[in-house]
């Protein structure tokens, strides 16, 4: 493959509504929906613009209190008088909403109303970016640890990066990097919403296509035909860093280079993997070079196909051999993302965003991989109804890859129930003779309190790790005596 890529820095404007907005002339931004992660990161961004910046979130969370004591102006009801006077002029004000946000909500309503300037996160994560180079990373799963492994590439690199990032990195205790100097910028590239086409790509990476989100897509193939128009965007003299076997077909522009990458093989792989000891070690192949004894600085298995892809963007973008070795050896990984708790002879408790079944599957395997010999306990909490329905059988296979399942309620997020649609679904689905509960998040404590675990495992992507400090200390204090 040709690793000559240009240094043309064109970006077209995105089309359709978010076109007119003008950044410099905006001296407030309000946020309504102003907890989510993506969120977050313009918040802090237009923070960094010293911008006055509020919003409004359904509850208080360690992000918000975070926010908070960062600049923003945070509340958490749903009231019109609430909004601070700054907020109120439709000239110098603009409005970011997210999608998950009903749109009668009372306070998207009045900026509505009102004539302001309203825009989707993606909209205006769009527009911030369309000026540098964007880094960016797509797929149903994997997105947020491959693109905050890149970033941190290239941060710590002569490179540089700014990066908006979809958790909060582990090495800088953030989702948002700043570079005044470096032309790119990596961005988590998410489909939810189609949210991904106001994106002007550089160079992407796609992790993985299994459908998502059919309550917005409907079908497998308008799914997959999302997929396909996001690489129409990627901008030539980029490049497209595609995982071998995805039923998706590319198209990209003349100009565009396509590579592929996997854990075993395509232009980008790794070899000689040793996993032992608690660490990983493997050799990157690229086209063009080999990197012998890197050692992944999170040995978690499914971190080896991740790091090939994230270092693939390094190294296209410049990043020279030694610094991502050192890179990939210094990377302290995601909050909820194979997030180890505790991890000692006696227990091993991690927390894991993983919320889709083929997310869960690897998830599970990675944990089996690494502790063979244990008893593995999962606690899930299914997230969306319309998920849940659609994939209830999936989710069973994959959760009964472990030898212990317990089940929490939905966890409904911007959903209303829909009748029939439970937690049960799955219990019933589940492979005969495992062991297998369903309970409250409320009395996931105690449960555990009266149970014997060795390797326990929360995964989902709702509000249960909100449980991991508690569940932490119970197992510290249970298995230490």
């Amino acid at each position: 493959m040709n690793k000559n890529i240009s240094n043309s820095n064109s970006s077209p404007l995105p089309t359709g509504e978010g076109q007119g907005v003008r950044l410099e002339a905006i001296r407030s931004v309000y946020f309504v929906g102003a907890g989510g992660i993506g969120m977050s990161a313009l918040i802090r961004y237009f923070l960094s613009k010293g911008k006055t910046v509020a919003g409004y979130d359904r509850t208080s969370s360690e992000l918000t209190e975070r926010l908070i004591t960062e600049g923003a102006q945070i509340h958490y009801e749903e009231d019109i008088n609430l909004i601070p006077e700054e907020c109120k002029d439709k000239a110098s004000t603009l409005v970011v909403y997210t999608p998950a946000v009903p749109q009668e909500h009372a306070e998207l309503t009045y900026f509505r109303e009102n004539g302001f300037d309203i825009h989707k996160r993606s909209q205006v994560l769009g527009i911030i970016t369309r000026s540098s180079k964007g880094l960016c990373v797509a797929g149903t799963h994997g997105k947020t640890t491959t693109s905050t492994m890149a970033a941190h590439l290239l941060h710590q690199s002569h490179v540089g990066c700014t990066a908006f990032l979809g958790g909060i990195s582990k090495n800088y205790g953030t989702n948002l990097l700043l570079s005044a100097t470096s032309p790119y910028t990596v961005i988590e590239a998410d489909e939810f919403d189609r949210s991904f086409h106001w994106l002007s790509p550089w160079m992407s990476v796609i992790t993985a296509t299994d459908p998502d989100h059919l309550d917005i897509y409907g079908t497998k193939e308008a799914y997959l035909e999302s997929f396909r128009h996001y690489t129409t965007l990627i901008q030539p003299g980029g490049a497209l860093i595609l995982h071998k076997g995805l039923e998706m077909q590319a198209d990209v522009q003349p100009g565009v280079t396509t590579y592929t990458y996997s854990r075993n093989e395509g232009d980008f792989h790794a070899e000689n993997i040793r996993i032992g000891n608690g660490e990983i070690f493997i050799d990157f192949v690229a086209p063009d070079t080999r990197i012998n004894d890197i050692q992944l600085g999170v040995p978690v298995s499914i971190n080896i196909e991740n790091g090939v892809a994230a270092m693939a963007l390094a190294h296209l973008s410049g990043a020279t051999d030694e610094e991502i070795k050192q890179g990939m050896a210094s990377f302290r990984g995601v909050d909820r993302r194979f997030d180890f708790k505790l991890k000692n002879d006696r227990i091993v408790f991690l927390s894991d965003y993983a919320h889709h079944p083929a997310e869960i599957a690897q998830s599970v395997k990675s944990v089996r991989e690494l502790y063979q010999d244990k008893k593995i306990t999962v606690i899930f909490q299914p997230h969306l109804y319309t998920r849940t329905r659609d994939f209830y059988r999936d989710f069973a296979d994959s959760l009964s890859l472990s030898d212990e399942v317990i089940l929490t309620e939905i966890y409904p997020a911007r959903e209303q129930p829909i009748p029939g649609v439970t937690s049960q679904l799955i219990y019933d689905n589940l492979r005969p003779g495992i062991e297998k509960c369903i309970c409250r998040k409320e009395d996931v404590l105690s449960l555990l309190a009266q149970k014997h675990t060795e390797v326990l495992v929360v995964l989902g992507a709702g509000d249960l790790d909100n449980y991991a400090p508690q569940i932490t200390q119970l197992l510290s204090e249970k298995y230490h005596g």
